[in-house]
């Protein structure tokens, strides 16, 4: 490992890989919080034909620790890999093999803490904001399926609600059963499973 300069590293073209909006403003927090993280998990690059160092692994990294205005940051040497290996590491490095074991979270991590230092954790139900299905909703399930009320609730993140509501409205309007297409998308990507 070696500390450079951050102005020598630059990011991956070819990343796939993006975090946004809260997730990001965690990722910066993280780095504020506990620098010495970094040692421990430098960037991974490799050094391109001008000289410069190209991010490897840890392509959001590099952005967080340049929004927050950092000098130098750590990296480690990928020069010796092969350009497939480089590819496949690009992809790789972001795959989550594992899963995360839910109930020893819950019963032995405080979810506050957890969900501050970016995992997306559960929900007690009294936090879930149930005013948001309003008094035209009700109305709408009434009229569904002969005045027949069946309904599952579908959680989306707040920054998807409003694009949500305005697709279903829109099919609502076109006469279009959601409950259908949402059953017919469900089904045709189980048989791909």
């Amino acid at each position: 490992m070696q500390w450079v300069k951050l102005t020598n590293v630059k990011p991956n073209p070819n990343n796939p890989r993006i975090i946004r909006d809260d997730k990001f403003a965690k990722l910066k927090q993280s780095i504020i919080d506990f620098p010495e993280m970094l040692e421990k998990r430098p960037l991974v690059c490799f050094t391109d034909t001008d000289g410069k160092l190209v991010v490897l692994g840890g392509n959001m990294r590099l952005k967080a620790l340049s929004d927050i205005g950092a000098k130098e940051i750590p990296v480690i040497l990928a020069d010796d890999w092969t350009e497939e290996q480089k590819a496949q590491f690009l992809i790789k490095d972001n795959v989550g093999f594992g899963e995360w074991d839910w109930e020893q979270l819950a019963n032995e991590w405080d979810a506050a803490q957890l969900a501050d230092w970016g995992l997306e954790v559960w929900q007690p139900e009294k936090q879930v904001d149930y005013s948001l299905l309003d008094d035209e909703l009700d109305g709408q399930l009434a009229d569904m399926a002969g005045g027949v009320k069946k309904a599952i609730q579908i959680e989306f993140n707040p920054e998807d609600y409003d694009d949500a509501y305005a697709l279903v409205k829109f099919w609502r309007e076109q006469g279009a059963y959601v409950g259908g297409m949402i059953m017919d998308f469900l089904k045709s990507e189980k048989e791909k499973v």
